[in-house]
């Protein structure tokens, strides 16, 4: 009897998982100067932002959907790091996105 393979013993997960914490890492370094960015710099930034949020809904609807043990308790983990902010996950993307909202009406001013 074959044993199932884990959530994350997935190559395309591991890949995944690893360009989107190297993209987000970048985006925060390069963020730090968004208040020097020309109006450009501010669109390109704000759409690789909301691009990253997209993949991260994606990877987080998989690790919920998944009957994985690891990726349950990572799921589980999270809420619980939220939870101690009295947010959930879904109000922690609400969030995010109202924050690039206002972002992207004050390029646009």
């Amino acid at each position: 009897m074959e044993t199932a393979m884990g959530f994350f013993d997935s190559d395309i997960v591991q890949k995944e998982a690893r360009d989107f914490f190297e993209e987000y890492q970048n985006l925060m370094r390069v963020g730090s100067d968004y208040g020097k960015f020309d109006r450009a710099g501010k669109q390109i930034f704000i759409e690789k932002m909301e691009e990253l949020l997209d993949r991260q809904r994606i990877m987080l609807k998989r690790m919920e959907l998944s009957d994985d043990f690891m990726a349950q308790m990572a799921m589980q983990q999270m809420k619980d790091q939220l939870g101690g902010f009295g947010m959930t996950p879904q109000q922690m993307f609400n969030q995010m996105e109202s924050t690039l909202e206002v972002m992207k009406a004050q390029v646009h001013d």
